[in-house]
């Protein structure tokens, strides 16, 4: 058993002493310099002294995605202009984007939280890593970066996009561990394939994956295609980053949250009140060693469980469940809530399809529709006469997905089967979902 830290095996009363400690700290900082919290702790009768025990986290208020946005873009930081070394920022894609700020010595923190989730991996000082998160505003690539040269890994900051020249990088630098989106790697290695070369030869021996959900199908994909260990990492930059918790290669059975710098919880979304543990509910993440941006029970908006037992690679740190899907991510049709994570899963089931597809929402009528669109593989392809999409076999196939959505998904679907590589491939998070749903009614 390999850890970067003895703090991922101490004893659940040791680890739970420290975030005691670093909760009390990080509500006073708040109380202190940040007049947002101040505020809202002062409306609901709470005194940084209030908090005795772990419990009393539930009596402090929630934060969420629109309260950064309303900040923007620094009412939320806690220290001045001065004390920041660094700024990160999602995409802004709806509305304003959430900004976060780190001093000097959160990206200390957060290079050995990376460092730690890369040994946990299967990682170590001296592997070279092919590093295809994209850099910039998104913390991906500088949060695993950051991470990797920690630990003493060779570094390939090579970023998303520009498919032919990460296969060359691979190649003749020979790396063994990559970083990336599953979609994106998925791309790499399907392009390889296209060039005559197979993904299997290549020096690649571990694989980071995240910044989007991704079925255990997809997973068994891209590690059959490769040949390698393929792990689930998870982050938020409104969180830190990358690194929040990931899987061990041992299990790759729960991800291993960083207990000493993260206090998460999991609450009904609709109650608002904790779950049990082992039963799937929203993750709520409190900082608690953050210093530019701290934050107070996160709503992520992510869907998982959290599991306390200790895990087979000797680590005793809170293990989450891999994201079923986000609530904001989750589609009600005719009254059923489906995941795409969920379709994906049952999708890649089938020998004929290739792990590439979209959702297109549309409308019937008065009611919300599912186009689902997914892409045959080249083998089937050829054997259609005169590659005819009206063949028999294809009516076949496009039955059997169907009946696979409706007894698995509760949903009947419209199936549109497309030929090899008409499916756009992703260079950075895949794009599943396709609302056509406000198009149809401007047309009408």
């Amino acid at each position: 058993m390999t850890f970067y830290s003895e703090i991922e095996s101490l004893h659940q009363e040791e680890i739970q002493a420290l975030q005691l400690k670093r909760l009390q700290k990080t509500v006073q900082h708040v109380f202190t310099n940040v007049p947002f919290y101040r505020q809202e702790l002062i409306k609901q009768n709470i005194s940084p002294d209030d908090i005795q025990n772990l419990e009393d986290i539930r009596r402090l208020p929630f934060t969420k995605k629109q309260d950064l946005r309303d900040q923007y873009p620094f009412g939320l930081f806690a220290v001045p202009n001065e004390e920041l070394v660094r700024i990160h920022g999602s995409s802004g894609t709806s509305g304003k984007p959430t900004i976060v700020g780190y001093t000097k010595n959160d990206i200390s923190n957060w290079s050995e939280i990376v460092a730690r989730a890369i040994v946990a991996a299967g990682g170590q000082k001296g592997d070279i890593f092919h590093n295809a998160y994209g850099y910039g505003l998104f913390t991906g690539g500088l949060g695993l970066h950051y991470g990797a040269e920690l630990l003493g890994c060779v570094t390939v900051p090579v970023s998303g996009g520009n498919t032919d020249r990460q296969i060359t990088l691979i190649q003749d630098f020979q790396p063994k561990i990559i970083g990336g989106t599953p979609s994106y790697v998925l791309n790499i290695a399907e392009k390889m394939e296209e060039l005559g070369l197979n993904p299997q030869d290549c020096s690649l021996q571990y694989g980071i994956f995240g910044a989007e959900p991704w079925s255990e199908e997809l997973r068994q994909t891209i590690e059959e295609k490769l040949g390698i260990k393929a792990v689930d990492i998870y982050g938020l930059s409104e969180v830190i980053g990358p690194g929040v918790s990931i899987e061990c290669h041992e299990a790759q059975n729960g991800l291993h949250i960083a207990d000493d710098h993260f206090f998460v919880e999991v609450i009904n979304p609709d109650t608002l009140q904790p779950v049990p543990d082992g039963e799937d509910g929203e993750l709520v993440f409190t900082s608690l060693t953050k210093e530019a941006l701290p934050i107070i029970r996160y709503r992520t908006g992510d869907i998982a469980s959290i599991t306390r037992e200790k895990c087979v690679c000797g680590r005793t740190t809170t293990r989450m469940s891999r994201v079923k899907g986000r609530i904001d991510d989750m589609l009600i049709i005719r009254g059923v809530n489906i995941f795409p994570s969920e379709i994906e899963r049952y999708l890649l089931q089938l020998n004929e399809l290739v792990p590439h597809y979209q959702i297109h929402l549309v409308k019937k009528g008065p009611l919300d529709s599912v186009e689902l669109h997914c892409e045959m593989t080249q083998e089937f392809y050829t054997l259609l006469p005169n590659f005819d999409l009206q063949h028999e076999q294809v009516l076949l196939l496009q039955k059997k997905i169907n009946h696979s959505m409706k007894a698995n998904c509760l949903v009947s679907m419209d199936i549109h089967i497309q030929p090899p590589k008409t499916i756009p491939r992703s260079e950075g998070k895949a794009v599943r979902i396709i609302d056509k749903r406000k198009e149809f009614v401007s047309k009408k």
